[in-house]
């Protein structure tokens, strides 16, 4: 009986063990930080934008997820986002306070383009 017990209490901490292995090993993952990633790729938000228009998959496969800076003139100011150029989207953290027809760098994750509104979407972004 205390080898069954003994079993059963081996299984059962193995079990507790790995779980803990996945989870923190390969499953929890800490939030990335894009302000203290270097910029994969810098362009203009004409580039960029000319670069999905011409060919989206192509453009993901570059760009999706991946921190880039993009230099643009602020077109729009709503609060925590920038629109740069007209067709670069930026989400910032905090309000912005930048005036329009400036020309910016923004560093930030692209999170891919609207075909709705034929915009490229970043977040996390920050001013370089």
């Amino acid at each position: 009986m205390k080898k069954k017990g003994f079993a059963i209490i081996a299984v059962v901490l193995i079990i507790g063990l790995a779980s803990a292995f996945i989870w923190y090993g390969y499953l929890y993952k800490d939030a990335r930080n894009v302000s203290d990633e270097e910029a994969t790729y810098s362009l203009t938000a004409e580039n960029l934008t000319a670069d999905y228009e011409a060919a989206q998959q192509t453009a993901d496969t570059k760009y999706l997820n991946k921190t880039i800076a993009v230099s643009g003139v602020v077109t729009t100011v709503n609060d925590s986002v920038v629109t740069l150029d007209g067709k670069v989207f930026c989400g910032f953290d905090k309000k912005m306070d930048q005036p329009e027809g400036k020309t910016i760098t923004v560093k930030g994750r692209c999170i891919g383009y609207d075909e709705l509104f034929g915009e490229v979407k970043l977040d996390q972004c920050t001013l370089k």
